[in-house]
């Protein structure tokens, strides 16, 4: 027996022409349910992408295209050769020194340690801060001994700082290096000290705002005794250039360096949001093996429906491969088409919620509803779902199909 004659063959009993019984309705009950599951699980994983990209929109302030570290240590040097080897790389648009390090700082409020980080102009052209500048400014300079500073927004707070007064002033104390360690330690001599001028407040997230302080490179190279040393080089690239200059750097800087790319730089929380993610797959799986139970009844009960139908097909010379691939073949159908059938169906609900914005988030997140995001490979991934269910709910009352003698069962 032909293939195009067996699907002849499931394709009526998909119609349910002839059926005297309750086959079509549970068939159709079972279609329902597979349906539903499906389009819960497309719009799962929809969400789980929105939510990701919408983070990942965050972080694009601090975590950029592609970031250079050392391999070994807090900080590394730079050669001309190896700046130039950036600059001529093709795929790379600008690269931006930053020096980084924890500092204590204070205002006209409380004292605190802050994550300093020292940038210059480029750093501004690579990463996305202006859409976060709540108040001031973006950038920060180093003019007429006067430095500049962009403050998260829960340090300013604590530290009592504004962009509006110009008496409001930010102190940074870093230990000094050159002080000696013999004898009394001389309060004086023990830090080096610099005073800012904050002209910028951002608000992102509050791992960066309650955290981070922007300040100019110079300036925290000179307050770290670092000299020309960096903590790291962060890079934009253009679009689609990833892979290939991330493995060139790779290869022109060796050992000394480590190249890591934005899922990389926070690799702990993309691990979270897969694990998540794949974790409410493996529920939801599980939920549509219980539902695939009704698709076994269905199929079992066509089997013994279609006794008559199997005793001459086996006469016309059908083995009992044969007659498995019709009743395999129709429980592929049944769930196939309750797959497709949830996927347009969420595939409608997302993008209502995408264009309209139906369900809306509650508590003052930064976005008003929730965010989706379709991906074609998610919905691959729950299409094969479909007809794994499929095959594992069509296995049983197929095999019993095809041991089947003249309408009666060994």
């Amino acid at each position: 027996m032909n293939a195009a004659f067996a699907f002849r063959i499931a394709r009526r009993y998909l119609r349910g022409k002839g059926s005297a019984n309750a086959v079509p309705i549970l068939s159709r009950i079972s279609m329902a349910a597979i349906a539903v599951g499906c389009s819960a699980l497309l719009i799962l994983f929809s969400v789980f992408n929105g939510f990701n990209a919408v983070i990942d929109q965050f972080y694009t302030a601090f975590y950029t295209d592609l970031r250079i570290r050392p391999a070994e240590g807090k900080t590394f040097h730079l050669t001309p050769d190896q700046w130039q080897v950036l600059r001529n790389q093709p795929g790379v648009l600008v690269a931006a020194p930053v020096l980084e390090d924890r500092m204590l700082a204070s205002g006209t409020g409380d004292a605190m340690v802050a994550t300093v980080r020292g940038v210059d102009e480029r750093y501004f052209k690579v990463a996305q801060m202006q859409p976060y500048v709540r108040y001031g400014q973006e950038g920060v300079s180093e003019t007429r001994g006067v430095a500049t500073a962009l403050v998260g927004i829960g340090i300013a707070s604590k530290l009592g700082l504004s962009t509006e007064n110009v008496f409001s002033q930010l102190h940074l104390y870093a230990p000094n290096p050159e002080a000696p360690v013999s004898g009394l330690i001389d309060p004086t001599t023990a830090f080096r000290s610099e005073l800012l001028q904050p002209t910028g407040i951002f608000a992102i997230e509050s791992d960066f705002d309650e955290h981070y302080i922007l300040a100019p490179l110079a300036t925290v190279q000179r307050l770290l005794g670092a000299g020309d040393a960096l903590s790291q080089v962060d890079l934009k690239l253009a679009p689609g250039a990833e892979p290939a200059v991330a493995g060139n750097l790779r290869k022109a800087f060796g050992n000394q360096v480590r190249v890591e790319t934005r899922q990389q730089q926070n690799a702990t929380f993309y691990s979270i949001m897969a694990a998540e993610k794949w974790t409410m797959y493996l529920i939801l799986v599980l939920v549509l093996l219980i539902a695939s139970f009704n698709l076994v009844g269905a199929l079992s009960m066509l089997v013994l429906e279609k006794q008559k139908d199997i005793a001459i097909l086996q006469a016309m010379g059908a083995g009992q491969a044969s007659i498995r691939g019709i009743f395999l073949l129709e429980s592929l159908l049944w769930s196939s088409l309750g797959g497709l059938i949830g996927i347009v169906l969420a595939i409608g609900l997302c993008m209502g919620q995408q264009y309209f914005g139906w369900i809306k988030l509650q508590g003052g997140f930064l976005i008003d509803a929730y965010p989706v995001a379709l991906q074609a490979r998610d919905v691959l991934v729950v299409f094969v779902t479909a007809l794994g269910l499929g095959l594992v709910a069509g296995w049983w009352p197929s095999w019993r199909a095809g041991r089947q003698r003249s309408g009666i069962l060994r």
